[in-house]
Order: C-alpha cells, then structure tokens, then sequence
C-alpha cells in the first residue's frame, strides 16, 4: 500500500477526481496505527465484521477469501491476543477501483498459496493498477465491469517457503513459529524482520559450530530433538497453506 503514496499514484487518482481507501479486517485501532506507521498518505478504515467487505461481495464488485483467525491466534508468541479482534476472520487482500456509477474500473483479488506466503506478499503493483484504470476510465459509456486481473505486474517474486517457515521460527526464538503481526506499540515489523534473519544466520552459525566441535552423536541428537519439537507446528502451518492458489 505504501507504494501507492510514492509513487504517485495517490496523488494522480485524487487529481482525476477520485480517492483512495485501504480497508483491513484489523480493528480501528490497528487500522490507525499502520497508516500512521506506514505514512500512506490515505485514509485506512477497520473492518472486523467484514461489512464493507459483504457489501462489495453481495453487489458482485469482489469477493475476498476469508481465513479464520485460530492459526495466528495459536502462534502468537506467547498467546497472548488480548489487543486483537477478529469476529469474521481475516479477509486476504485484494484491489477494487470503482468509477461513481459503480462501474468497476479494476479488480484483482489474492489466492492465497506458499507462493504468496498465504497472501502476506505479491501486490500488483500501484503503477500497473492505475494503468488499468485508466484503460478503462477511456473506455466508452456504458462498458462492462473490468474483469479480475489474473496475470498483473507484481511487486515482489515471492517468498521460498521453507524461508518463510524459518523466518518464523526465528521470531519465535526456533521455539515455535511466530507471526508477524501488527500491533499497538510493538516494534514495526520491518525491524522485527530484520531481527529474525539476524537471529537465522546465527542460528545457522551456531549449528555448524555444534558439529564441529562437540561429538557428533550429540550434536545429531540435539538436532532430531530440536526437529521433533518444531515439525507439529510446521505440518500444522503447511496443512493449512495450499501449494497451489485455488481456482
């Protein structure tokens, strides 16, 4: 989202007469913390009861997936959600652009997969949704609703999956994996991160000097003991996590 505001595109949609809006499943509070975090530029809006999100479902503009809250809830880091609400779930992302006869200009909605790290990554791009725009802006009266947008200009590759996995682990302190989640006050996740691949390279660090220089059978033992204990959890994540995007 923050690429909407540096590049430019913030600014042009409001110059052609239009406005922006991210709307989250996360309460107000959280909403209000990451525009402020993050520095938008534009208005973010709570959605935990997911009314804004049926509304655009029920008149056909976009339907969102919608993921229970149970699995972040349990990998919290220490279980506590106390600061958290989330009544309908979490809806993955997607992108609607509406012209004022409600005719929808562009569309594109997350599937999520481990490509996609369960739809926490791959955006189209904020220059390649305004392009789509104003194809259709140029369009003549009375067109169709612009179709989803399957093959958009994304602005990341993706995430290796048994990357990601370790990079949670590495926030939970390779005790259980953690998420990283937005929160009032916590440290912006960005550094959190970066934090975790710190502790990953040192996590690596410290492996290669157990097998050197303590016997090996201990070293191995250590090592399948440490693999009993995270694999429930990681089973539970990929269990959870398609391959592939649905159709």
């Amino acid at each position: 989202m923050r690429s909407y505001g540096k590049d430019g595109v913030v600014d042009a949609i409001r110059a052609a007469g239009g406005d922006i809006f991210a709307i989250t499943s996360e309460p107000q509070t959280l909403a209000t913390n990451a525009q402020h975090e993050w520095n938008t530029n534009f208005a973010h809006i709570g959605d935990p009861h997911q009314e804004i999100s049926k509304q655009c479902s029920d008149s056909g503009w976009i339907t969102l997936a919608t993921e229970d809250a149970d699995l972040i809830a349990d990998r919290d880091g220490g279980g506590d959600i106390s600061w958290i609400s989330h009544p309908g779930g979490f809806f993955q992302p997607g992108v609607l652009a509406l012209s004022k006869e409600d005719r929808v200009l562009y569309r594109w909605i997350s599937k999520p997969s481990r490509k996609n790290i369960g739809g926490a990554n791959m955006r189209p791009t904020a220059a390649h949704v305004w392009s789509g725009i104003k194809k259709a802006l140029a369009a003549p009266a009375g067109s169709e609703d612009a179709a989803i947008d399957d093959n958009p200009q994304y602005d990341s590759a993706g995430v290796p999956w048994p990357l990601f996995i370790m990079m949670l682990l590495a926030n939970g302190w390779f005790v259980k994996p953690a998420f990283f989640l937005l929160a009032s006050g916590a440290i912006p996740i960005e550094v959190r991160q970066r934090t975790a691949m710190k502790r990953l390279i040192g996590f690596c660090i410290a492996w290669i000097l157990t097998f050197t220089f303590l016997p090996i059978w201990l070293s191995a033992l250590t090592a399948v003991a440490w693999c009993a204990w995270v694999t429930p959890f990681v089973l539970e994540i990929n269990a959870r996590m398609p391959k592939e995007p649905a159709e």
